[in-house]
């Protein structure tokens, strides 16, 4: 089992930066890839970003290249996301989701936290 819990989230303006954090205990992220989502409200959960735990490889959505940089810290046990230059389109509810798989769908992550509000005011 892993539990993860995100935080970090809040209100900002238009071009502003966040970073989100995200605490995972219960075992040892070594095998797994932790992916963050969004879900704008009205809309499906869409992929953000992935990493790699072991390798710390990531990979993007478009909408996040250039942007957003998922990283970890291996001590803390904690996957974070940078954003930067946001845009009122970036609001949404922040996921944090740890999976066994390479995947951008929802349905191959196995854990969840509950999830950050981010708020982007034009």
């Amino acid at each position: 089992q892993v539990q993860l819990v995100e935080s970090g989230g809040g209100l900002v303006q238009a071009g502003g930066s966040l970073r989100l954090s995200c605490a995972a205990s219960g075992r040892t992220l070594g095998d797994y890839y932790m992916a963050w989502f969004r879900q704008a409200p009205g809309k499906e959960r869409q992929f953000v970003a992935r990493l790699r735990w072991s390798s710390g490889s990531t990979y993007y959505a478009d909408s996040a290249k250039g942007r957003f940089t998922i990283s970890k810290d291996n001590a803390k046990n904690t996957v974070y996301l940078q954003m930067n230059s946001l845009k009122p389109e970036d609001t949404a509810v922040y996921y944090c989701a740890a999976g066994w798989v390479i995947s951008t769908v929802t349905s191959s992550y196995e854990y969840w936290g509950q999830g950050t509000e981010v708020t982007v005011s034009s």
